[in-house]
């Protein structure tokens, strides 16, 4: 198994837990997009500012 289709699987696990994106709550497809962005970056930044060395 190549090593970016492990990222990539991580990810899609990772989304999938998180219930209001998993489960579609949002109406619009606007909406729903901006809740994609936000939890990405949520995640990005938890990543870089994290106290974990």
């Amino acid at each position: 198994m190549p090593p970016q289709r492990n990222i990539i699987e991580r990810h899609f696990s990772w989304v999938k837990a998180l219930r209001r994106i998993c489960t579609r709550f949002d109406k619009l497809a606007s909406s729903f997009e901006a809740m994609r962005c936000i939890a990405c970056n949520n995640r990005c930044l938890r990543a870089n500012f994290s106290d974990k060395t």
